[in-house]
């Protein structure tokens, strides 16, 4: 699109249009322009280019007398222009001492010279300063073409050769923060936002990229020894040039997905969906097998905006034991995500993502083993998690502690994750075991977006964020429940929002003492919670993830024989009239909470 920023340069629009515009200099004739908008902005734009023209017309005749460039010349050339500067001197002095002329940009360039490193700046060669404040440095023929022609195409090195272009065999190259600006802490301007969003950079990244058999492309600091080492030795390794292009493509790709995710937190609507979206994830760490030791597995980190300082088992800090493996992450995630709904010190233990074990008490010691006492079988090589600190007592504990089954054996854990470690906590409990897995890990952030993958395509969804303290919990039965009996039933509540459905959760005193979880029918998972909670369960709370579809002679009226004191439940059944005649039968609460909690 042709703009008022042609009128200071036509050079620049050119570069923003895609046309080539030094082409038509020496023909004396104008090629075409592309326009977005109607053709009399074409007529009204393009009178006060004409003098830029000719003065670009002019410098461009300059150059026949100039020295032959480095298309013909075999002279090398490396292009580097980079926000972050890690490295730069070690890059730089190599580059130079293997032959190469340097050319750069601004603060690049003074970077180089500070470090002893000779430097062309970019605007020798484009005889344009940079302008628009600093919107326009490298948008230019002179670039661009000596990126991106290919040296195995006779017409391409003839047309570098007639416009005085020279070729750039190495193009090192990262963009302006936007991802750290933007997620800084107090925030940062729309107008600020837009600044920071680099045109530039990506053009070299892709063109350099797209040329790459050519044209060495380099975005990651870390990989600065090996490009010198490959330039050292001659290599010609084609596989080694692809690496490094499919790298500068995903490296713009993941800065553009930031800018679009930025961009539509800041359109009017702010809808939870768009239309499209892109999840840049990124590698942190090879597993040794998946599920099943068949199954080839990698673990990624999502690097969106919204995940920035979100918390979350991704971000863990891991200060002791073996490797993490596919199954570990998944038992973690899910028993930090449920010992951090609860506000009291609590004790969650999970085995195959369902908590068989959860106790509050203001006593963590307390806390901790009865959430192992609910289902000492099922916690025996389960996941640990507290949502306070764990200090020298606490690891103790859990490094002594017996099963309550025999009173001797010692418990034995896969991972204990909390929130953070005293230095003689984290010392005690490393000694529990060299492979026990211990991570220290944030809370999650609320409102983030749920993705689940299916054949071909994914779901997304809120996360599951609700509190007892969010909902009601409608008395419908002739039975109050006392206050002990609600209490019972918001923590049970709580406890089956993190059960597989089908969900039955049994509580007493803030205490788990038996769930049942993953059956087909309610019924099932109600007699494996009873199974668990045994004589403990009479006047205890019962809280199921969805509505009792029968009551009589099923679920409910079985719950009621056994001597439970309330049931919480969503309600919502056809039957509904049913499950309240049946607890008015046998004096039960019943509390209707209208939000379902399936889990799948």
């Amino acid at each position: 699109m042709l703009s008022s920023a042609a009128t200071a340069t036509a050079t620049s629009v050119s570069a923003r249009s895609g046309d080539i515009l030094c082409g038509f200099l020496r023909r004396k004739t104008v090629a075409p322009f592309r326009f977005a908008q109607h053709q009399q902005v074409y007529c009204n734009s393009l009178r006060p280019s004409f003098v830029a023209v000719r003065a670009m017309s002019e410098s461009q005749t300059a150059l026949k007398s100039q020295p032959q460039s480095s298309a013909s010349s075999g002279k090398k050339q490396a292009l580097i222009s980079l926000s972050d500067k890690k490295d730069l001197a070690t890059l730089g002095n190599g580059l130079q001492e293997l032959g190469y002329t340097i050319v750069s940009t601004g603060g690049t360039a003074s970077t180089l010279e500070n470090a002893g490193v000779s430097v062309t700046k970019v605007e020798t060669l484009t005889h344009f300063p940079e302008m628009l404040d600093g919107r326009v440095k490298t948008l230019h023929p002179n670039i661009h073409g000596g990126i991106l022609a290919r040296r195995d195409v006779e017409h391409h090195m003839e047309a570098l050769n007639e416009h005085g272009i020279g070729t750039f065999d190495v193009v090192v190259v990262n963009l302006y923060p936007f991802y750290e600006k933007v997620t800084a802490p107090g925030g940062i301007s729309f107008e600020d936002g837009i600044e920071n969003i680099d045109i530039g950079g990506p053009a070299m990244i892709r063109a350099a990229a797209k040329n790459h058999k050519d044209v060495l492309i380099v975005v990651d600091s870390e990989d600065y020894q090996a490009v010198l080492e490959y330039l050292k030795g001659g290599q010609t390794d084609q596989q080694f040039r692809r690496k490094l292009a499919w790298k500068a493509f995903q490296h713009v790709a993941a800065y553009d997905s930031a800018v679009s995710e930025w961009l539509w937190k800041q359109t009017e609507g702010k809808e939870k969906f768009p239309p499209s979206f892109t999840v840049p994830l990124e590698l942190k760490s090879s597993l040794r097998y998946g599920e099943n030791p068949h199954q080839k597995a990698a673990f990624y980190v999502d690097k969106s905006l919204a995940e920035v300082n979100a918390g979350g088992i991704a971000t863990a800090i891991q200060h002791h034991g073996k490797e993490m493996s596919y199954n570990n992450y998944l038992d973690a995630d899910a028993a930090w995500n449920c010992v951090s709904e609860f506000e009291h010190p609590t004790c969650v233990v999970v085995k195959h993502t369902n908590p068989c074990g959860v106790a509050s008490r203001d006593d963590i010691l307390e806390a901790y083993r009865l959430a192992v006492k609910a289902d000492p079988v099922s916690a025996f090589g389960g996941i640990v998690a507290f949502n306070v600190e764990v200090d020298e007592v606490l690891a103790r504990e859990l490094r002594e502690f017996r099963s309550p089954t025999d009173g001797e054996t010692r418990m034995f854990y896969e991972i204990v994750v909390a929130p953070k470690y005293t230095a003689k906590g984290l010392e005690v409990l490393k000694g529990k075991s060299k492979t026990l897995r211990i991570l220290e890990a944030k809370k999650n952030d609320q409102g983030k977006l749920s993705l689940r993958q299916v054949g071909g395509g994914w779901l997304a969804q809120d996360s599951d964020d609700i509190t007892p303290e969010d909902i009601s919990f409608k008395s419908v039965s002739d039975k109050t429940p006392t206050e002990s009996e609600l209490a019972d039933a918001k923590f049970a509540w709580l406890c089956v929002k993190h059960v597989k459905s089908n969900a039955i959760v049994i509580a007493k005193n803030n205490c788990m003492l038996g769930m049942g979880s993953g059956q087909p029918n309610r019924v099932e998972s109600l007699r494996l919670a009873f199974k668990k909670a045994g004589e403990e369960a009479k006047g205890a709370a019962l809280a199921s993830d969805a509505f009792f579809p029968f009551a009589w002679k099923d679920a409910v009226e079985e719950a009621c024989e056994k001597g439970i004191g309330a049931i919480a439940e969503p309600g919502g059944s056809i039957r509904d009239q049913d499950a309240i005649d049946c607890c008015n039968k046998y004096g039960v609460s019943l509390l209707f909470t209208n939000v379902r909690h399936f889990r799948h």
